[in-house]
């Protein structure tokens, strides 16, 4: 027999969030997720996107063990941008047993229904920058430290339930080159001489903290039209901005800014945090703490890419090649041989355009799935 449990206590918030961590603990390519980080997400006194969204969560339990979790989250701010009325699902985990997914989507459904919505998709976040995508393709790849961990039975299970595809994101794997292509090097000068832009070089991440409000403002212009997107606000940007600073090694951000010091491209890239994150099992504490501080000055074999921006007015005059140029710069000189990047929506060309002068192997696929409530 199933039960399921609705997370109530700080005890129930603690094992729902560290469920993933513990199901995928002897899965070498599996990366967890901060415990601590992930507890607040959904407490509603530390994030700010509750004054937007509602949030509920459950875990399923069988013979007194706990076997799965799912979360629901209702984007009042997305459905009003995109006009729509749907329930999406989150941090969703469970065992290879049917009546236990089943019991797990029955709540989220319900709940939609009994809120009058007409349809659940996922996994999705609260924003553009929190979990979104199941893997289903690319099993055997390491994962990144942003992106979702679960087992290849989760599509069959999926479209048992009744689920089809939403949406796809694309993962490719890069092979950074030895030397930096000359023909790089001339197209970052005749980009930055034309738009009269130039490069921000940070010396350390206090100087990245002034730029950093800048940074998100040009991340809400660039993500505005992705899929189910909602902008940042002010106190979110600070919550992103106390979990985002722990991972960086301001060598691999790339700023450009115009003749007046605004800023109008980014490319954020993080040093693999993938080792450091296994060995402290998604916690800060003892040492946890320490070795992602210390991951991004390692010198891993592989960059993490995680976002290239530009603001509307400069999309068509190059500037994301000069910021990838910049990573590949600072890549190439500390030997890395890899770079990943994050999921990218499939039909976003522009961004897919970024890599074809690469060798590269397009190696992870993640799905948004959709079901409608009648």
């Amino acid at each position: 027999m199933i039960v399921i449990k609705e997370v109530k206590t700080r005890k129930d918030l603690r094992t729902f969030a560290g469920f993933n961590e513990k199901m995928y603990r002897d899965v070498p390519q599996a990366m967890p997720d901060l415990i601590s980080d992930e507890m607040a997400n959904f407490n509603p006194k530390k994030n700010p996107a509750f004054a937007y969204a509602e949030s509920r969560q459950w875990l399923a339990y069988k013979d007194g063990e706990c076997v799965g979790r799912i979360g629901a989250i209702i984007s009042h701010k997305a459905n009003e941008k995109w006009n729509r009325k749907r329930i999406r699902f989150t941090r969703v985990d469970f065992i290879d047993d049917y009546e236990v997914s089943a019991a797990l989507f029955k709540q989220v459904e319900d709940w939609g229904r009994e809120k009058g919505l007409d349809a659940v998709h996922g996994p999705m976040g609260f924003c553009d920058l929190d979990q979104e995508g199941m893997l289903i393709e690319g099993f055997e790849y390491d994962g990144i430290f942003i992106t979702i961990n679960n087992a290849p039975y989760y599509k069959e299970h999926m479209e048992r339930l009744g689920y089809g595809k939403s949406v796809d994101w694309i993962e490719n794997r890069i092979n950074i080159p030895k030397e930096l292509p000359k023909v790089f090097e001339k197209m970052e000068e005749r980009v930055l001489k034309e738009n009269n832009l130039r490069v921000v070089k940070l010396k350390n991440r206090l100087q990245l903290k002034k730029y950093i409000g800048n940074v998100f403002s040009v991340i809400n212009d660039t993500a505005k039209v992705l899929y189910g997107e909602v902008d940042l606000t002010d106190e979110m940007i600070k919550k992103y901005v106390g979990q985002f600073i722990l991972m960086v090694n301001v060598r691999f951000i790339s700023l450009i800014v115009d003749e007046n010091g605004r800023m109008v491209g980014i490319g954020v890239t993080v040093p693999s945090m993938g080792q450091a994150s296994k060995k402290s099992r998604g916690r800060l504490f003892p040492f946890g703490w320490a070795r992602l501080l210390y991951a991004p000055f390692s010198k891993p074999e592989t960059l993490e890419l995680y976002l290239v921006g530009v603001l509307d007015e400069y999309k068509n005059k190059g500037l994301p090649a000069v910021l990838v140029t910049e990573i590949l710069r600072a890549a190439i000189k500390d030997g890395m041989k890899y770079a990943e990047t994050g999921p990218m929506l499939e039909d976003n060309i522009k961004v897919h355009s970024l890599w074809k002068r690469f060798d590269k192997i397009e190696h992870r696929r993640r799905r948004c799935w959709i079901k409608e409530l009648h």
